[in-house]
């Protein structure tokens, strides 16, 4: 690699947020199977070892970015199920906005380094529509695994489409409906508990 840095000049700082950012490029440009720390500092012209200024490890990047994928921000007003509704298709549509998304936050929270801002937020959607704590807490991990679940096989059945390794199996709108679907069966199961 040739740098067309000046050697003697002072060496750029890039701040966290700097280094997620690109981070986040690499994944949208080449998938999380791409996404290394060599690459990384490349993409930012560092040594890689400058990178653990920021993050301890590869894991705790993936923390930060799960973190940053799944931010929904909290703008509905819908009351009860309605309400937990909505989150489910913001979080849905915020995993899509990034290849690999629903991979990324999957074994991010499989490992318990992150990603768990939905979980505590549909799970308080739940009890303020009428759910007892501990039932609401079970459906909320309920309906994360069946959003990072969707979310992944829309993702690679997309990413296999576009190589021409499988043939395009549905529109946007027809995924949103088996996604709404879904998200329904599950909390009409819910209702049938009350």
């Amino acid at each position: 690699m040739t740098s067309s840095r000046n050697p003697r000049s002072a060496p750029t700082r890039h701040s966290r947020e700097d280094v997620a950012d690109a981070a986040l490029d690499i994944l949208n440009s080449f998938g999380l199977a791409d996404l290394t720390m060599r690459r990384l500092a490349q993409s930012l012209d560092v040594q890689p070892s400058a990178l653990y200024w920021h993050y301890e490890n590869k894991q705790s990047l993936l923390a930060h970015l799960a973190d940053l994928i799944v931010e929904v921000p909290s703008s509905e007003t819908s009351p009860g199920t309605d309400r937990v509704r909505a989150r489910c298709l913001a979080l849905r549509e915020r995993l899509l906005a990034y290849r690999d998304g629903a991979e990324v936050v999957a074994s991010t929270l499989a490992l318990g380094l992150g990603a768990e801002a939905p979980g505590i937020d549909l799970t308080a959607a739940l009890v303020d529509a009428g759910t007892d704590p501990e039932t609401a807490a079970r459906v909320s991990g309920v309906l994360l695994h069946f959003i990072l679940g969707q979310v992944s096989h829309e993702q690679q059945r997309a990413q296999a489409g576009s190589l021409g390794a499988a043939a395009p199996t549905g529109t946007s709108e027809s995924e949103s409906a088996e996604f709404g679907f879904g998200i329904d069966l599950i909390l009409g199961g819910l209702a049938t508990l009350r």
